[in-house]
Order: C-alpha cells, then sequence, then structure tokens
C-alpha cells in the first residue's frame, strides 16, 4: 500500500495512474521489500500484488539478477539510475531467457530517506532482436573472411584444408573434408558393396587434441563408412546431420565403423555435425566438424553458419574437383603420347624429362620425339602448343604425328616447318605450336636446327659450360606465314644438346633473357650421365624461385661417334 500521500485524493489519482500504466511499478521500502506493486508487475512476475508486500525481490522471484547492490546506491546517494536484470520469474515462458529493463528513484519526505521507486519494462523481444543482429552480422563477416581465404587455387586439396582450418577454434575442435574420389585417379579395389569410400583430403585439429587425432586416417587417405552411418545418411539426404551427447549405441551407428567409439571417448568427442558439401546439384563431398571436452554442445545457429561456410566452399570444391578431372584426363593423354621416342642411331644417346605443371595451370601441349631416318640421320624435335588442358594435348597429338609423316620425305629442317605450317594453317581450330628440329648427322657429324618461334637450344660441352645455340626463330606454326631457315653447325662427340620448352628457364614477372642468362650460369657435375644430368639440371632450375606455372619437357641428346 502507498502511504505517506499529501491526501486521499491524491492518493486515489496516483493509484490510477500506477495501476493502469503498462509498465511494472513497484515500490521498495528501505530494506528494498515491497510496500506497493502494481498489476502490472505482478502479472510480469507471476506473484499476486498482496504476496509481494513485506518481502525482498529475491524472495518474491528467485530466478532473476535483480542487481540489489544497484538499489542500494540509489538509497546511499539518491542518484537516479537504470540497470538491466535478466532471468525468469515465476510467469511461464517459452524463452531460453527474460530481459528487464528498469529506472530506478529515491523517494524522500522533508529530508527523510522513505525508500524507491522502480519502473520496470520486458525488453526481451528487444534483445532478442539486437542478439540477432549481432549473430547475422558476426556470421556475415566470418562469411567474408571465409571468401578471401577458402578457393584461392584451383587445387582441390588446397581448398579443403583452407577451409578446415578456417573452422578450427571459432567452430569446431576437429573439423575434416571428405570427398568423394574422381573417377579413375584412385587405384585401390573397390569397397567391398554397401560400403561408401571417401578420400579424407584436409582435417584441422586443435592443439591439445593434436596426439589423439593421430588415430584417425591423415588426408591423403581414404575412409570407408559402413552403411547407416552419418556421412553416408547426410550424402543421401543432402540434409546436415547432428548428434550432441550421443550414447556409445548410437555413436557406433554413426562412426564410419564401431571399433571407433573407444578411440572417439578417450579423444573426449561428445558432439558431431555432418554438412553436406554439393554444387550445381550434385554432391561433392562432407564437412564434419567436432567438439569435445569442455566445449559447448552444437546449436541451431552453428548448423545455419556451416552451412553458410560450406555452400561457398562447395562451388570452390567442384570447380577443383572440374580442374582436377580435365587435368587427370589430359595428363595420361599427354603421357600416353610422351611414352617415349622412337629409337635414334647407335651413335646418338637420347634421355627426355616431362613434368607437369603444378596447381595453379592445366596441363599443356608439351611434346618431344626422335625420328630415325635414313643414311644415319635422326631428327631430334620439341615443341610446344599454345594454351592448356585436353584441346591442348589433342592439338598436340596431331602436330606429333604430322610432323613424323613431313619427316619421313627426307627435307631439310626448314622446309619440314614450311610444309607443317602449311598444313596446319590449312585445319580450322588448331593451335598454333612452337617447335625446334635438330636434324643430327652422325655420318658427318653435323647437327642441323631450325626453329618455329621456339626458344633455343642449349649445347653442355665436357668442361661442363653451357652455351646457348643461335638459331634464326620463324613464326610458330599455324599461322600460315611461313620464312623459316635452317642452321648448320658441327656436334662433337662427347657434347650435349639441350632442347627444353619455356617452362624450363621461365618465370613470371621475369625478362626471357635474364631466363635464359640462368640457364647459361649452371654448375653442372663432372662428366655424368645422360640421365643424371637431366634431373642435376631439372633440381636446380625447378628449385629457382616458385612462380613456374607451364609444364616442362626436355630432350638431351648426346653425340657418340664410334
Amino acid at each position: 500500500m502507498l502511504s505517506d500521500a499529501s491526501s486521499p485524493l491524491a492518493q486515489e489519482i496516483l493509484r490510477q495512474m500506477l495501476d493502469g500504466t503498462t509498465a511494472g511499478v513497484a515500490v521498495l521500502d528501505r530494506e528494498l521489500r515491497y510496500s506497493y506493486v502494481n498489476p502490472t508487475l505482478a502479472l510480469m512476475n507471476g506473484v499476486p500484488s498482496e504476496q509481494h508486500l513485506g518481502r525482498t525481490i529475491g524472495e518474491v522471484v528467485p530466478g532473476i539478477d535483480a542487481r540489489e547492490d544497484v538499489l542500494r546506491q540509489v538509497l546511499d546517494d539518491g542518484i537516479p539510475r537504470e540497470v538491466t536484470s535478466s532471468g525468469h520469474t515465476r510467469a511461464g515462458s517459452d524463452r531460453e531467457r527474460r530481459y528487464w529493463h528498469g529506472a530506478y528513484h529515491r523517494i524522500e519526505d522533508d529530508g527523510q530517506v522513505l525508500g524507491v521507486i522502480g519502473i520496470v519494462l520486458e525488453v526481451t523481444d528487444a534483445r532478442e532482436q539486437q542478439r540477432d543482429l549481432e549473430e547475422a552480422r558476426a556470421r556475415l563477416s566470418m562469411l567474408d573472411r571465409a571468401a578471401t581465404v577458402i578457393g584461392t587455387t584451383l587445387d582441390m586439396d588446397t581448398t579443403c584444408e583452407e577451409l578446415a582450418s578456417f573452422l578450427v577454434p571459432d567452430v569446431a575442435d576437429i573439423a575434416t573434408v571428405e570427398v568423394i574420389p574422381v573417377d579413375g585417379t584412385t587405384e585401390l579395389r573397390p569397397p567391398p558393396p554397401g560400403v561408401l569410400r571417401l578420400r579424407r583430403a584436409a582435417m584441422a585439429v586443435l592443439p591439445r587434441l593434436r596426439e589423439r587425432s593421430r588415430a584417425f586416417e591423415a588426408p591423403g587417405q581414404y575412409v570407408d563408412y559402413q552403411p547407416g552411418s552419418a556421412i553416408p545418411r547426410c550424402l543421401a539426404s543432402g540434409r546436415p546431420i547432428v548428434e550432441n551427447l550421443p550414447n556409445d549405441e548410437a555413436l557406433s551407428r554413426s562412426a564410419p565403423d564401431p571399433q571407433r567409439v573407444t578411440r572417439y571417448r578417450e579423444a573426449g568427442i561428445h558432439s558431431a555435425m555432418v554438412i553436406p558439401l554439393s554444387a550445381r546439384g550434385a554432391p561433392v563431398g562432407t564437412l564434419t566438424m567436432v567438439r569435445s571436452g569442455g566445449s559447448p554442445a552444437f546449436t541451431d545457429q552453428d548448423v545455419v553458419t556451416a552451412q553458410d561456410l560450406a555452400g561457398r566452399a562447395a562451388i570452390s570444391l567442384d570447380n577443383a574437383r572440374r580442374y582436377t578431372r580435365e587435368h587427370h584426363i589430359a595428363l595420361q593423354l599427354q603421357r600416353a603420347l610422351l611414352s617415349g621416342p622412337s629409337h635414334p642411331h647407335p651413335d646418338l644417346e637420347i634421355a627426355t624429362r616431362y613434368l607437369p605443371s603444378g596447381t595453379s595451370a592445366l596441363v599443356g601441349g608439351d611434346w618431344f620425339d626422335s625420328v630415325r631416318l635414313s643414311q644415319e640421320r635422326t631428327l631430334l624435335v620439341i615443341g610446344d602448343v599454345m594454351g592448356h588442358g585436353v584441346a591442348a594435348a589433342v592439338d598436340m597429338s596431331h602436330y606429333s604425328a604430322m610432323l613424323r609423316v613431313v619427316a619421313d620425305e627426307g627435307l631439310p629442317p626448314h622446309e619440314i616447318l614450311r610444309r607443317m605450317d602449311a598444313l596446319m594453317a590449312r585445319v580450322a581450330g588448331e593451335r598454333p605450336a612452337t617447335c625446334l628440329l635438330a636434324l643430327v648427322d652422325s655420318r658427318h657429324g653435323t647437327c642441323t636446327y631450325a626453329s618455329a618461334g621456339h626458344l633455343p637450344p642449349a649445347v653442355v660441352d665436357r668442361g661442363n659450360r653451357v652455351r646457348l645455340v643461335d638459331v634464326p626463330p620463324g613464326p610458330p606454326l599455324g599461322t600460315g606465314q611461313g620464312g623459316y631457315a635452317s642452321f648448320t653447325r658441327p656436334c662433337v662427340g662427347g657434347d650435349t644438346l639441350l632442347m627444353y620448352t619455356d617452362g624450363l628457364v621461365e618465370r613470371r614477372g621475369e625478362d626471357i633473357d635474364r631466363s635464359l642468362q640462368r640457364l647459361t650460369e649452371l654448375q653442372l657435375p663432372d662428366d655424368p650421365e645422360l640421365d643424371q644430368l637431366l634431373d642435376d639440371l631439372l633440381e636446380r632450375l625447378m628449385g629457382y624461385g616458385t612462380d613456374a606455372e607451364d609444364d616442362v619437357a626436355v630432350l638431351a641428346a648426346r653425340f657418340t661417334p664410334r
């Protein structure tokens, strides 16, 4: 009851105002016990007004963080204060937590402190909206960061590593990415019927779990999943699977195989979430996240965040998978076509090497060959079709086959190039190609060169000095321009001729003259076998810098007259 009002009329007017407001109002005495509660606050607290009187806030609603320390400060210094309290009252609610904002003022009469009056409004909706907004902003910020660090290359494993590393430790304690193997890229026996086999492409682990994680498959290994386990179910449904705090029986059903349960428990794993990775309507793989020890179980918000990240990462993974498939096809085609040049004359020793490019480019159209002609002559060939991928490898096969046909006509090297250029220029859709020919005549001890826009050959003499051979370059093959010339020089016994494609020497952002100069500055071992010479050459040149982005084809020939 209100007391100390100036008159019965004023008291009645004040009561009508307070009883009719939609804000909760309470008057607390100097001991912070209720002396008045309006109907709105009684409804908030789920306790009739009369049952508040003479009791403290903690006695009426013990589930509320009432911040009585702030109310005592108001009593002590008279400075009004606002405070937000949270918790649950005795009124039923389906909210996870409720929030109230109150403004408190000291009540005085002729300088005597009587108590505190508080006006309270429930702000749960506003707090939840603010929380949702902050979570949405945080999620967008995470997605923005993910866009800059996931999918930086066309290499599938690198993309998977970027995804897993991004999730640990912010979202998971352990994150693994399994991918559906690209057809033809594995030589393993097929899995048993009903068993799903995926390749573990990446795994990120908290430091405290690193030792325990060694019991699981490492990146690059294949994992077989029993029928009905979590990952096959996730791929079949296309929907996330969340398993928080499963018992051993449920964990045994969800694990790749039941024997995993003991290892999972030893690592303290208690919650798991599996997200499907799909792009353009086709599955790519799965993303698995687990939490262990004192980490909380996964929430619905965690699922939304993981799905957003997985959706964006799946596009990059699909692009990488398409690249991997084409890269594999082109590489197999090119290796089949480069299975080995034909046997030269006995006076000529030949060795070759082919290295496909790294992850930043597709396989190209590099090729080499040796064509054994009559009268102790051997034609050495190296070329490079412009572009990359399967189409370049196919065009390379056309050039290689046509060159063998033209070479059998016994023409000098520059005429071979002229005929090749004219023929290929008539074929619609064929890509231009550079080509270098070296016709070795072991009877006369000479070598005749002709170039169609190719880099110059090099000669390694017996003193291990590397010198470039100045061969006049003509236009690339397939342009129809012609204009090729031959250049003849002696073949010295024991010298080694090097013919190569631009991937051996060129580096991004570097002048080609500097690249060729680096080749001439090499310090090679004394009197090596031809295969050893090529291995040393590749090790020294390919170890220089990290910007080589093209295939490397090298042909080495050594004249050894009998």
